[in-house]
């Protein structure tokens, strides 16, 4: 249990009494950091950097910031065991104009110790999708794939679904994503919004033991509940807004009403058991 946390009761803290401190390997919180103020990072991980694994900064706004501000939010990540990595989008544009050993290379020397590899945006091959995966892992990265595009009409397809995580954890990533959008409306979701929670059991049924490399985006409060009642308190999530940050974490230890009920129950069965 984490020191700032030993005033309470464990069983306040954690009605659950599965949450798991880090380095996690289930459970995972992946959040999206499309432009804060290194003012509003530093408060963000003062309060709640136990509970972030990995911090995306979204799209190409890695650029943006001046670099003396984007070495010091990769130093706060780093100081506290959190993968920090580029967004996707951006390994695609610098892909397609540069190459992947030099996006790779420039990264590393900024900083960074994660990388995401997609291609939402601008397709790529399967073979040259999976030697950007290998090279990333060879120079050290922690390596997120994702799979899915960007486009409103994508929905999500479970063979492939299957096979992208398949090849990409066997050429050599960490973790496979599932394309959302920051917007919560494409893949495993409709236009409204709304969760295909049939379609990820059966993802997961199929997946067996590689289940856990699958990380969710899931932007929205119902999106969270859903996966979080279909997989498990345990699902990987990601995309999830800074400000969402301490509500989902509610939400896995059954401190919110969403899904405090269900922990309780579960644990009054197993003590009568």
């Amino acid at each position: 249990m984490e020191k700032e946390t030993a005033f309470w009761p464990t069983q306040w803290v954690d009605p659950s009494c599965t949450r798991e401190c880090k380095p996690r390997h289930t459970g995972m919180t992946m959040v999206i950091d499309k432009g804060l103020g290194l003012h509003a990072m530093k408060d963000l991980l003062h309060t709640a950097s136990s509970y972030i694994d990995i911090y995306k900064l979204g799209f190409g706004t890695s650029v943006l910031y001046p670099f003396s501000v984007l070495e010091e939010k990769l130093t706060l990540a780093l100081s506290l065991d959190i993968a920090i990595m580029p967004g996707g989008t951006f390994f695609e544009i610098a892909y397609t104009q540069d190459g992947i050993k030099t996006y790779l290379e420039r990264i590393r020397d900024a900083g960074f110790n994660a990388v995401e590899i997609s291609d939402g945006s601008m397709p790529i091959s399967t073979q040259e999708r999976h030697d950007a995966i290998s090279m990333a892992r060879e120079m050290g990265f922690r390596v997120f794939s994702e799979y899915g595009q960007k486009a409103s009409t994508f929905r999500a397809d479970q063979e492939m679904l299957l096979s992208t995580l398949v090849g990409d954890v066997n050429a050599g990533a960490d973790y496979v994503i599932v394309e959302a959008r920051e917007s919560g409306n494409v893949g495993i979701y409709n236009k409204q919004g709304e969760i295909d929670s049939e379609f990820v059991r059966q993802v997961i049924q199929q997946a067996s033991t590689l289940a856990t490399r699958l990380i969710w985006e899931a932007p929205q409060k119902p999106q969270q509940i859903g996966l979080l009642k279909t997989i498990g308190l345990d699902a990987n999530l990601g995309n999830i807004a800074p400000a969402d940050l301490l509500s989902l974490e509610t939400l896995r230890r059954g401190l919110r009403g969403d899904t405090a009920y269900q922990v309780l129950e579960d644990r009054r069965r197993l003590v009568c058991e």
